[in-house]
């Protein structure tokens, strides 16, 4: 589209993981830099891309709504489907969904220049869809901001080795492999030029730099030396691959984040032991007591999955049980979806949907009781927030422990405040300005 006068419209819908927002952030911003516009998904426009998900059937089944969306609100835009969902299903999704241009979980580069060329010449419908299995390069995507957003995801890895039975991940993604440090420091001091906290995002973010001789703990000490950003949070993280070396950073760098999110999935041994996971629950919790004793005050959050194959009455209730002993800030609940391809799709004892509702009903219910008792157990202590939207008065950001906090006061986006925390309003933590200065 580089030179026409026709301004095309483009909407952008993104689904899934972090991965994903951050891809489809580098999309947009290829694309406003060749001449589009970008407008809000429910709106009609020339252009529509889905970045899609395929970690679970509902995810799955949102992103085709999301291509039916596109298809009403604008029958004759050129609809784009991206991603994990178009790496699995491609032959499908191109014989029934009537999409455009499909692109799998690499070429996203190319997407701009294809949806130039789909522009100029409507034709049959363009597939860019490679073997990820055999693909050994991280594909550069670069990004210089996250428009209207104070924290930035700054993807540094991608693909997973771990094949755990119940995931679809491995085949949709890739093996592993992770940005070069030295373009990863460039581009966090491109963010940081207008974002106070970057998220480092990753497939498998704590096996950074395992395929080039280098460590996630070397970028983020790298990080932590760049001088306008304020907080560098890990987006999730394996239990074995927080090191010694990793605690000792979040020891000693105040810019490292107080929370990990760290994936548990299930909380009985045995549960574990089918699912292919590479840890009992003596070794979580001993880590876990291990983080807690070594960083005061860190909020730690977790995935689970409820309803995995022979998951049986007796071992719903150890995982319940290790649950309320671990005492988690908040768990990200998911019934088991069988993808298939994956060894838990073929096993035997498969949980009927009704059952799994009502487990992840339970553990849902658990996981908003206490993440509220975690954050009421903040009442009267400091906390150290970014501020993300000021509206009438009211200020709202995320303290370094991931926790909601809303202070009155007018404060510019991505200030940082430190706020006495007063008392609970909802579901948020209210608190008071210390001096109302910036930190």
């Amino acid at each position: 589209m580089e030179g026409d006068e026709f301004m095309a419209s483009v909407a952008i819908s993104t689904l899934g993981c972090k991965v994903n927002a951050y891809e489809s952030e580098s999309t947009a911003q290829a694309l406003r830099q060749r001449g589009y516009q970008t407008v809000d998904f429910k709106e009609k426009a020339d252009v529509y891309i889905i970045f899609t998900c395929a970690v679970t059937n509902t995810a799955a089944s949102k992103s085709r709504q999301k291509i039916h969306q596109a298809r009403r609100q604008n029958p004759d835009a050129l609809v784009c489907a991206v991603g994990c969902y178009v790496q699995i299903q491609a032959d499908q999704m191109a014989e029934q969904e009537k999409i455009d241009i499909l692109v799998g979980s690499s070429g996203k580069d190319k997407l701009p220049q294809l949806i130039d060329e789909a522009l100029r010449q409507r034709r049959e419908p363009i597939v860019e869809l490679h073997d990820v299995r055999t693909s050994a390069e991280f594909e550069m995507l670069p990004l210089d901001e996250f428009e209207h957003q104070t924290r930035a995801y700054l993807k540094v890895q991608d693909g997973c080795n771990q094949f755990c039975a119940y995931c679809i991940i491995p085949y949709a993604r890739g093996r592993e492999r992770s940005l070069p440090l030295d373009e990863a420091l460039k581009e966090a001091r491109r963010l940081a030029q207008k974002h106070k906290e970057i998220v480092l995002a990753g497939i498998h973010t704590g096996r950074y730099g395992k395929d080039r001789d280098t460590s996630l703990c070397d970028l983020i000490r790298g990080m932590c030396e760049i001088e306008p950003l304020e907080r560098i949070r890990i987006s999730s993280i394996e239990i074995t691959e927080i090191t010694d070396e990793l605690l000792t950073l979040m020891e000693t760098q105040p810019k490292i984040a107080r929370h990990l999110h760290i994936p548990l999935q299930a909380g009985c041994d045995a549960t574990l032991k089918r699912m292919g996971r590479p840890y009992t629950t003596a070794q979580f919790m001993a880590r876990v007591e291990e983080i807690r004793t070594r960083i005061d005050g860190i909020s730690i959050s977790t995935d689970l999955i409820v309803g995995f194959p022979q998951e049986s009455e007796a071992e719903f209730a150890a995982t319940m049980a290790f649950l309320k002993q671990i005492q988690f800030s908040f768990i990200h609940v998911f019934p088991f979806s069988p993808k298939t391809g994956t060894p838990a799709q073929r096993m035997s004892g498969q949980i009927s949907s009704e059952v799994k509702k009502q487990r992840a009903r339970q553990v849902g219910e658990f996981s908003r009781n206490s993440y509220y008792a975690v954050k009421s157990s903040w009442i009267g202590k400091d906390v150290d927030v970014i501020i993300e939207t000021c509206v009438n008065g009211v200020a709202f950001g995320h303290s370094s422990e991931y926790l909601p906090v809303q202070i009155d006061g007018e404060f510019a986006s991505g200030q940082r405040i430190v706020a006495r925390c007063t008392h609970m309003l909802g579901d948020q933590l209210a608190a008071q300005a210390q001096g109302g200065q910036e930190k």
